[in-house]
């Protein structure tokens, strides 16, 4: 019997990595050192050690060992990606003023805002270390242009935030930005170290970027019907941070003028008290945004297994196949 089948994907794809995995780990533990600044180590390690399934990591080592690739870069790229992860994570959670993160205190809570941008800063330098390393100007290409897309979405995030006007449109700009970059940076940059073809990297790339659409809108979705445990955050902090998500800009879009002064009074002013937030499920149920914004992301991860169709026959496309039903999983 194989042993992955019973396993879910994530958890497939990392028994199926293991020993790429370790060498990952190994390298992350290496180069998150400082011999002058130890609490760099500190809150580095608060995050990395958190539990996190290091997913984009393991996306990068798949799409290489997919595309039958027998050298050592891939576990550079891959701790690459990890960095530029933690690093977006330090500085969403001081934007976003978080206080839990992967049911955990965030490492603002626990030291203070300025060490978490600065540690943050200092794994992004880290990253561009690792991949010069590599000797490959394409794929810096790739993860250097993907670390401009992120910080651009989280920017355009803070001004479409809160915004009414924010359409779906933008929406997918932003999470583009700040989810699915890193996602398709890390499936086409494993695929570029492969000597994959061009036909192949190409489906990788759509295969990340349509994986972290997925997964960012029943994200998006789960804050809204999710669990405090199922999510590792509180239900509702969206809607608490006023943030105009894809269920919010498609209940806004079919509310009638009374719902509509609600979303206004609720997240363009701030005004918000005891049952509005009862309230705002109401509506997203009764209007089908819910059901329509489920429905979007269940269409993002067909996308994501049909781009699988132009990668070679192997076990590992089976995983990642099974791995876009299983980020949109979470909603049934």
């Amino acid at each position: 019997m194989n042993v992955t089948a019973a396993l879910k994907p994530q958890d497939a794809l990392a028994a199926h990595l293991e020993a790429d995995m370790e060498a990952v780990n190994i390298l992350i533990r290496a180069r998150m050192a400082s011999k002058h600044a130890p609490r760099i180590p500190e809150v580095t390690a608060h995050l990395v050690e958190a539990g996190g399934k290091r997913l984009r990591p393991m996306l990068t080592l798949a799409a290489a060992r997919l595309c039958g690739y027998q050298g050592a870069d891939h576990v550079k790229l891959a701790a690459t990606v990890e960095f530029i992860h933690t690093a977006t994570l330090l500085h969403d959670d001081v934007v976003d003023e978080s206080t839990q993160r992967r049911g955990r205190p965030t490492a603002n809570l626990l030291w203070d805002n300025k060490s978490s941008v600065l540690v943050g800063d200092y794994l992004f330098a880290r990253s561009f270390q690792l991949m010069v390393e590599t000797g490959s100007l394409r794929v810096l290409d790739i993860l250097a242009n993907a670390s401009a897309t992120i910080a651009e979405g989280e920017v355009l995030q803070l001004t479409a935030a809160q915004d009414l006007k924010t359409d779906e449109g933008i929406y997918l700009q932003v999470v583009r930005g700040k989810t699915a970059a890193l996602f398709s940076a890390a499936t086409e940059a494993g695929g570029v170290i492969a000597g994959a073809s061009e036909d192949q990297v190409k489906a990788l790339f759509d295969y990340g970027d349509a994986l972290g659409i997925a997964f960012q809108i029943a994200d998006d979705l789960l804050d809204y019907s999710g669990t405090a445990a199922a999510i590792g955050k509180n239900v509702g902090d969206d809607f608490r941070e006023r943030k105009v998500t894809l269920p919010v800009i498609k209940a806004v879009a079919a509310a009638s003028e009374a719902e509509r002064a609600f979303w206004v009074r609720v997240i363009e002013k701030g005004e918000q008290h005891d049952g509005d937030l009862e309230q705002a499920l109401r509506l997203l149920t009764t209007s089908g945004a819910l059901e329509a914004a489920r429905q979007d992301a269940f269409g993002w991860a067909a996308k994501a297994r049909a781009s699988l169709g132009a990668l070679p026959d192997h076990p590992l496309r089976g995983i990642l196949s099974d791995l876009a039903d299983y980020v949109v999983s979470r909603l049934n």
